[in-house]
């Protein structure tokens, strides 16, 4: 198993930019890939950006251009730098690990709120 501790959250006026980051502990060498996604009131949950072990990154439309996802092997830990921040993009923001045996895991969340 893994556990995953989301961080980096917080209110940014728009514009403005945040980094999340995503700590992960236990069977880190089997993590498949590492994914952030992020909900907000009302709105289906849905993926933002993913990078797998391989180096594979894929990102959704709506951010492309203004976040880039990273992972810190040394530090085992994922990043989400956040740029150009819009007030659509206020949501709670998790982290998502897919093992290689398939199984997933989440993290707590962090919330980030944009002000418009």
């Amino acid at each position: 198993q893994v556990q995953l501790v989301e961080s980096g959250g917080g209110l940014v006026q728009a514009g403005g930019r945040l980094r999340l980051s995503c700590a992960a502990s236990g069977s880190i060498f089997e993590i498949h890939a590492l994914g952030w996604y992020r909900q907000a009131p009302g709105k289906e949950r849905e993926l933002v950006a993913v990078i797998s072990s391989g180096g594979d990154i894929y990102y959704a439309d709506s951010v492309k251009g203004r976040f880039t996802i990273s992972r810190d092997n040394v530090q085992n830990t994922a990043y989400l730098q956040m740029n150009s921040l819009k007030h659509e993009d206020t949501a709670m923001e998790y982290c998502a690990a897919q093992m290689r045996d398939g199984v997933e895991y989440w993290g707590q969340g962090t919330q980030v709120t944009v002000s418009s």
